[in-house]
């Protein structure tokens, strides 16, 4: 009788309850975005397609790029990402994969990638953490993550500690300028 009644609690629950999935990352501090990065661009987003990848079978999300400011690395004018998942409205086919960024036709980012996977993959370095929204404040551009820009480097050996000029009212956002100056002098070899 306690067998059959905590197999029928078991099925229960799991008929009953919602699927719950979470990806976590470690935070990744800017001065580790912009040394780890072998692609870093100022970009609009064109154009998102959904549809089934060739080379991995997975439904994938190609995001097209106009570049604006080539930061670190090199590309074209264009550059297009492949990133995994999406929702494929012809098959009504969704993939989710939680941190993988969502960028928005017509908006504007600062975007960390590594190297392509085997695959073609690149999504942007510690996934949304290497996505940066770009907006206008006041007829000026700003930056914004939805996490504090005003933290420092966590590695106290570290050579290079710059500060990023933030918002007071908002350290969440810093002017786009001085971000991507910030970004640039990561990369700058030291004279040292």
């Amino acid at each position: 009788m306690k067998v059959s009644f905590f197999f029928f609690s078991l099925a229960l629950n799991l008929l009953i309850l919602p699927a719950a999935s979470a990806t976590s990352m470690l935070p990744i501090t800017l001065e580790q975005l912009s040394t780890r990065a072998s692609l870093i661009f100022y970009a609009r987003v064109i154009s998102n397609e959904v549809k089934k990848d060739d080379d991995s079978g997975h439904i994938a999300t190609f995001t097209e790029f106009e570049i604006i400011d080539m930061i670190k690395g090199h590309a074209g004018e264009r550059h297009t990402i492949k990133q995994i998942g999406g929702h494929h409205k012809g098959s009504n086919t969704r993939l989710l994969i939680h941190g993988v960024p969502e960028f928005k036709t017509g908006n504007q980012y600062v975007v960390f990638l590594p190297e392509k996977s085997s695959l073609g993959f690149s999504s942007p370095l510690g996934l949304h953490q290497g996505s940066f929204s770009v907006m206008i404040i006041n007829n000026e551009p700003i930056v914004s993550s939805g996490r504090n820009l005003s933290i420092g480097p966590q590695n106290r050996n570290s050579d290079i500690q710059l500060p990023l000029a933030v918002r007071a009212d908002n350290p969440t956002q810093s002017r786009l300028e001085d971000f991507i100056n910030t970004v640039r002098a990561y990369n700058t070899p030291s004279t040292e």
